[in-house]
C-alpha cells in the first residue's frame, strides 16, 4: 500500500471509530504517546493489534471509493490467477480474480496508482477492474502460483524459432543461454515448491509430456511440442555435465539448484526410448525431508522393538519394500537416533542422497571399481561402530555384511522385498548360512508409504463394507469396552483412535482443492517389524516360509503393515482408500 498523507489516517481512524471498531479512548491513548514519540498512528495501532491490516486496507477502500475483497482462505483457479504472470503479480503486488463480460477482476494493494493499472491494462490486452486488498491478503494468493507454466510457454515458442533459424546440429550453441533455460528453471521451480520428489521428462510420438511424483503419485502438469524436446534434454545433460551427442546408451548425472533460498541437489537419469529420450530427475531437498522416526510415521510395538534393537552393540537392523518407499530415509532417521562423537559411523551408499554430519559416508563408483562389496571391505579396515550399506543387491555383499555384524559391528542394511518375514528366506537364497543368520539378525523391518490427510478434513461413517473389512483386519486389536480405550490406544502408539460406535467407525477424508487434490498432503510410513528372538532364530534354521515366521512374529505381538496402516486410518492420519491403494496386497 502506498504511504497514506496524515489527512488519509485521519479519515482512515475516524471511520474505524465510527463503524466501532476500535475503542475511542484506547485509540486517543496511542495517538498521543505516537505522537510524542514521532511515530505514525496507524502503525502504531497494528503493532499493538489494536487494527489489522485488513481493517486498514477495508476503510482505504470505503474512503476512496473502490470495492474492497478479502482474500483470506480463497483460492483461484490457475487459469484466472496466470493470466497475470508471478512475475508481475509481485512487482504489481496485484492478483487477477475472475473474469466477467470480457472485463478482467484484479485486486490490488495500491489501486489507485494510474501508471501501475495502465501497465496491467496493456499487459493482459483486456480492460480491467480494481479491487483492493490488503498486502497479507495479497501475498496468501501469490504462494498459489504453483502451476504458472506462461514462462514456459513463451520459452517453447521462441526456442522454436531459433531451431526454425538454426540447424539441428547445433543444438548445443541453441540451449547454451536461451529460453529454454527459462522454460527448465520453471519446471524445476514448481517440482520444488510442490515439494515433488521425481520429474518425469516423457517424448511421445507427437508431443512432450512432463510429469511430476507428488505424495507418492505422478501427476501430468503440462505437455509440450515434440519440437522443444532436444533442445530440453540437451540443456538438462550440459548441467549435469553427460555427453550431449550420446544418445543409444543411458546416461545418469547430477546437479544442484537454489530455489527459494533453498539448495535442492537433483539426481538425474537419461534412458533411449522409441520416441526420443526419457529424463527423470529425482529431487533432493535434505531440509524438507523429516529425519524424525516417530514424525515419520512409527509408533507402538514397531517403534520400541526397533529402538531396542539399534541399543545393541551389534548386529543388523534390515528394512525392506518397493523402489520409493522410504527404506534409506528410514535408515537415516535410526542412525541420527545413535549418532554421537563416541563412535564411528561409515555409510556405503549408491548415491549418496543426503549429506549429515558427523558420518563418513561413501558414494559407489562401479567404474572406478568401488562396488557395495569392494566398499565394505575398506570400510572394515577403517575402525567403524556402525556401518550402513545402501542396499544388499548380492551374495558377495550380503555375506560380508552378515561377517562385519559377527565381528562386533552394527549393521544398516536394505533389501527388496515385499514384507519383513521376507528378508529372512531371501538372505538364505543368497547363500547365507541359517545358524549366521539366526545369530547376526537384530530386527527386520517392512514398511510402505501412505499419504496423509490434509488438515481441512471431515468425518463420515464407516460404510457396511469398510466396517466389516475394519473388523477382519483389526478387530482382535481394538478395545473391547470403553475402559480399556486408552490403555489400547497408548500400548498401540495411536492416541486419537476411534472405536467402534454402534455399527460403524467415525473415518476422516481430507478436502480436495488444487493445492491437496484428493484430500492429501505429505507422506506417512506404514511399519511391520520383527524382532529375531529365540523363537524366531528357530523358525530360521528350519528353512521357515516367510509366511510361517509372519504368522509366529504375529502371535507375538507384531502388527502387519496392513494393520498398521488401518490403525492409521482410525486415527485420521490417512484413508481406507489409501490404504487399499499400497498395501491390498499384504495380509
Amino acid at each position: 500500500m502506498a504511504q497514506l498523507t496524515p489527512e488519509a489516517e485521519r479519515r482512515i481512524t475516524e471511520l474505524l471509530l465510527a463503524e466501532g471498531l476500535a475503542d475511542t479512548e484506547l485509540v486517543l491513548s496511542v495517538k498521543n504517546e505516537a505522537e510524542a514519540a514521532g511515530q505514525r498512528l496507524l502503525d502504531e495501532l497494528k503493532k499493538r493489534n489494536i487494527i489489522t491490516s485488513e481493517m486498514i486496507a477495508r476503510a482505504t477502500a470505503a474512503i476512496i471509493g473502490v470495492p474492497y475483497v478479502e482474500l483470506k482462505n480463497i483460492s483461484i483457479d490457475q487459469d484466472i490467477l496466470t493470466k497475470l504472470p508471478s512475475d508481475a503479480s509481485t512487482r504489481a503486488m496485484a492478483v487477477a480474480l475472475g473474469e466477467k463480460d470480457g472485463i478482467l477482476n484484479i485486486a490490488m494493494v495500491d489501486p489507485v496508482n494510474v501508471q501501475m493499472t495502465d501497465y496491467l491494462t496493456n499487459l493482459v490486452n483486456q480492460p480491467i477492474r480494481v479491487w483492493m486488498s490488503s498486502e497479507q491478503g495479497i501475498k496468501e494468493i501469490l504462494d498459489q502460483y504453483h502451476g504458472d507454466f506462461s514462462s514456459v510457454k513463451e520459452a517453447v515458442r521462441e526456442t522454436n524459432e531459433e531451431i526454425a533459424t538454426q540447424q539441428a546440429s547445433n543444438v548445443k550453441t541453441i540451449v547454451q543461454d536461451s529460453p529454454i533455460s527459462k522454460a527448465l528453471t520453471t519446471i524445476l521451480s514448481y517440482a520444488a515448491k510442490t515439494k515433488a520428489s521425481d520429474i518425469h521428462i516423457e517424448p511421445l510420438e507427437n508431443s512432450l509430456i512432463i510429469r511430476c511424483r507428488i505424495d507418492g503419485v505422478l501427476r501430468k502438469i503440462m505437455e509440450l511440442p515434440k519440437t522443444v524436446a532436444p533442445a530440453l534434454v540437451s540443456r538438462i545433460k550440459i548441467l549435469s555435465s553427460l555427453k550431449i551427442d550420446e544418445h543409444r546408451v543411458p546416461q545418469d548425472g547430477q546437479f544442484t539448484v537454489l530455489v527459494d533460498g533453498k539448495e535442492i541437489d537433483l539426481r538425474i537419469a537419461i534412458s533411449p526410448v522409441y520416441w526420443g529420450e526419457q529424463v527423470v530427475i529425482r529431487l533432493l531437498d535434505k531440509k524438507s525431508v523429516s529425519m524424525n522416526i516417530e514424525s515419520m510415521g512409527m509408533t507402538g510395538h514397531a517403534l520400541r522393538d526397533v529402538l531396542h534393537a539399534i541399543k545393541q552393540p551389534n548386529g543388523m537392523i534390515l528394512t525392506s519394500g518397493p523402489t520409493g518407499s522410504g527404506k534409506s530415509t528410514t535408515l537415516y532417521a535410526l542412525i541420527q537416533k545413535i549418532k554421537s562423537e563416541e563412535i564411528n559411523i561409515v555409510t556405503l551408499e549408491d548415491p549418496v542422497e543426503y549429506k549429515i554430519d558427523g558420518i563418513n559416508q561413501i558414494q559407489v563408483n562401479v567404474d572406478a571399481g568401488l562396488t557395495f562389496a569392494s566398499g565394505l571391505r575398506s570400510i572394515l579396515r577403517q575402525d567403524p561402530d556402525v556401518v550402513m550399506v545402501g542396499e544388499i543387491r548380492d551374495d558377495e555383499t550380503a555375506s560380508l555384511a552378515v561377517q562385519a555384524a559377527l565381528t562386533g559391528h552394527l549393521v544398516f542394511s536394505t533389501l527388496h522385498t515385499n514384507s519383513a518375514a521376507g528378508i529372512l528366506p531371501r538372505l538364505l537364497d543368497m547363500g547365507i548360512e541359517p545358524f549366521l543368520l539366526a545369530s547376526t539378525l537384530n530386527v527386520v523391518i517392512g514398511q510402505r508409504l501412505v499419504r496423509r490427510i490434509t488438515e481441512k478434513h471431515e468425518t463420515y461413517k464407516s460404510s457396511e463394507l469398510e466396517t466389516g473389512s475394519i473388523n477382519d483386519v483389526v478387530g482382535d486389536l481394538l478395545p473391547q469396552s470403553s475402559a480399556d480405550v486408552a490403555k489400547v490406544s497408548e500400548d498401540l502408539g495411536y492416541p486419537n483412535l476411534q472405536v467402534k460406535n454402534d455399527d460403524h467407525y467415525n473415518l476422516q477424508r481430507g478436502m480436495d482443492t488444487k493445492e491437496t487434490p484428493g484430500g492429501y498432503e505429505g507422506r506417512a510410513g506404514l511399519y511391520e517389524t520383527i524382532i529375531v528372538d529365540d523363537d524366531i532364530q528357530k523358525k530360521i534354521i528350519e528353512h521357515s516360509t516367510a509366511g510361517e515366521i509372519m504368522h509366529l512374529a504375529r502371535e507375538k505381538g507384531t502388527i502387519t503393515m496392513r494393520q498398521d496402516g488401518v490403525l492409521k486410518a482410525l486415527s485420521g492420519i490417512t484413508s481406507l482408500e489409501e490404504v487399499n491403494r499400497v498395501a491390498s496386497d499384504l495380509s
